[in-house]
């Protein structure tokens, strides 16, 4: 099996990171990786803000965790996050974020990182106090958040495969 198929069939989430810095050029790599996703038209109306500080990411854990009335959110405490963010008219904006959060999440996978998709922040990044801190990172007001991607080694949790029950119909 060739290492592209090998990592997308062993990718799992993970929800409990060590507090352990990631490699710079492993983070660069994530995020080039995340600006070669397909994007419709070609036009790429996103923004990759990436977070590295652990306090100002518990920060917004706190905010989203008000924001969704459960106080004790964290985010599982990863040490970095990247927020794609799209412009709000853009036609294929949540589309185009999907595609770059997979190419983060199986980029991180092949670098022996931690990934999750924190999917409540789009249900909560126009919420006042949210959307403050969105606009100290620099994210605009007219950009949407459909998710971030939580990163950080694993802590050793063990990852057991869910079976794949999802239907599958060959037509010919």
């Amino acid at each position: 099996m060739n290492q592209t198929i090998e990592t997308i069939l062993s990718r799992r989430s993970v929800r409990s990171f060590q507090d352990k810095p990631l490699r710079e050029e492993d983070l660069k790599a994530i995020v080039d990786c995340a600006l070669h996703a397909p994007s419709a038209r070609g036009l790429q109306t996103w923004k990759f803000t990436i977070v590295e500080n652990r306090e100002k990411i518990q920060e917004l854990a706190k905010a989203m965790g008000e924001a969704l009335g459960r106080p004790e959110y964290d985010m599982y405490k990863p040490q970095v996050i990247i927020i794609p963010s799209n412009e709000k008219n853009s036609r294929f904006g949540m589309e185009d974020n999907a595609c770059a959060m997979e190419n983060i999440f199986l980029a991180a996978s092949s670098l022996g990182i931690g990934s999750v998709w924190i999917n409540q922040l789009r249900d909560v990044c126009d919420a006042p106090a949210v959307r403050e801190i969105l606009r100290k990172y620099h994210i605009p007001d007219d950009h949407t958040v459909y998710g971030l991607a939580a990163l950080g080694y694993s802590d050793g949790t063990p990852l057991s495969p869910k079976e794949r029950t999802g239907k599958v119909e060959y037509i010919k």
